[in-house]
């Protein structure tokens, strides 16, 4: 059951009926949970059910609910479950034993966001988190350097910075991207730009790094045209004869927001024709 993602009335009042007939309502957190269910004068039992437990707890709770037959619903902190947020095991677990799973729709950041970023919707890839390791996280926009769909990702408001910074070394300075914060709350902020105008507004601002947020980047553009890879070719030629082929790909794909590995390929083709 989705629960709201910072606007207290954006809880449908069906989530309020359900939550208030069940026998028990699975959480990440029963003080967090608390605090909405007494806003709506639900007395429901809470149970916590989070990252650390779940894998231990899902079988015994999928044997409750079919055995006993209780009826339990299942929210996250904020926003849909499963979604960057526990639940997957319970669920899946529920479901080969036979138990019933029925949804109760609402708000999702992912969702949220998508429909006000002004990028394309028709066809999108959701990262979630990326890895926090820099390496990992490297090797993981790197596969996606030419993604044509629009990526979302959820970050940590402190990694910001450090995220879209990562972001502009793996899809060119000029890649379109849109940081939104603090959905549906009083403070809601968007961001839209460029990656390297994005980094000097956010890093500018002292609360664009504070609060929930969700970052979207533009997809792939389409393959260069002959001028955009004669450029290119240009540019690599004076660089590869005065820098190493790392920092001359880093700064072609900056300048000119063509996609990384096709600079890498260009790169790899003029250094064999030498």
């Amino acid at each position: 059951m989705a629960t709201p993602i910072g606007n207290l009335g954006d809880f449908s009042p069906r989530a309020v009926a359900v939550l208030a007939a069940v026998d028990r309502i699975f959480c990440e957190d029963t003080r967090h949970s608390r605090r909405l269910l007494d806003h709506y004068g639900i007395t429901t039992a809470l149970e916590p059910l989070h990252a650390h437990n779940e894998r231990r707890m899902a079988g015994q709770l999928v044997a409750r609910m079919r055995d006993a037959g209780e009826a339990c619903a299942l929210v996250s902190d904020a926003g849909t479950p499963l979604i960057s947020d526990p639940g997957y095991v319970l669920v899946s677990s529920a479901l080969d034993a036979g138990v019933a799973v029925r949804t109760v729709p609402g708000p999702s950041a992912l969702v949220a966001a998508l429909s006000i970023s002004g990028l394309p919707t028709d066809r999108f890839v959701f990262e979630g988190f990326l890895p926090s390791a820099g390496g990992a996280r490297a090797r993981r926009l790197a596969a996606l350097t030419d993604e044509p769909r629009t990526l979302v990702f959820y970050e940590a408001p402190h990694r910001l910075l450090a995220m879209l910074t990562d972001l502009r070394e793996a899809f060119g300075a000029n890649r379109v991207a849109v940081v939104t914060r603090e959905l549906s709350k009083r403070f809601e902020t968007v961001y839209r730009g460029t990656l390297e105008t994005l980094l000097g507004t956010l890093g500018a601002d002292p609360h664009a790094t504070r609060g929930e947020i969700v970052v979207l980047v533009a997809g792939a553009p389409q393959v260069a045209t002959d001028a955009q890879e004669a450029e290119i070719d240009r540019l690599l030629g004076v660089l590869l004869a005065e820098t190493d082929q790392r920092t001359a790909v880093r700064v072609v794909t900056r300048l000119t927001g063509a996609r990384r590995n096709a600079v890498y390929r260009r790169a790899l083709a003029l250094a064999a024709d030498d």
